[in-house]
């Protein structure tokens, strides 16, 4: 049985990457600023879709201690490719931009603005990579972003 494609590219706004707070070292990554070129996403007919130049969004979840949200933005550099390593993974390459601590959008201001009621990764926080947002969510997003 096929499954239902409940994204398509007519109404991209951006995708979401999402990074797990908790138990990664993201914290100590963005501190330093350090460069991330790639990230692994889960093949689907999402990773398909997925070309140079869209944009995206980078989401760090967990506990409150980490501040979950959006922690950076930036634009793929290519679609995803399996890596040649032991344990073979889909990664797709990215252009990422860190937030300062101070700057990142909180997820907790994500859901109190009603124009996000409908954010995927609100509604399914654990739903794999990539996560989707649409044009009209990207635009209220913005509006927390910092310049």
């Amino acid at each position: 049985m096929d499954r239902v494609r409940t994204v398509s590219l007519d109404d991209l706004g951006a995708w979401l990457l999402k990074c797990n707070g908790t138990t990664s070292d993201v914290a100590d990554v963005a501190a330093r600023r350090d460069p991330v070129r790639r990230w692994c996403v889960q093949p689907s007919y999402r990773t398909e879709l997925m070309r140079a130049g869209q944009p995206f969004l980078f989401w760090v979840s967990g506990e409150r201690r980490v501040g979950p949200g959006i922690w950076a933005a930036g634009e793929l550099t290519g679609p995803p490719v399996l890596d040649d390593g032991d344990h073979p993974k889909l990664r797709v390459p990215i252009e990422l931009r860190w937030f300062d601590e101070g700057r990142r959008v909180p997820r907790d201001v994500l859901r109190a603005d009603e124009r996000l009621a409908g954010l995927e990764v609100l509604r399914l926080p654990r739903a794999a990579n990539p996560s989707f947002v649409t044009s009209a969510q990207l635009t209220a997003i913005r509006g927390h972003l910092p310049d």
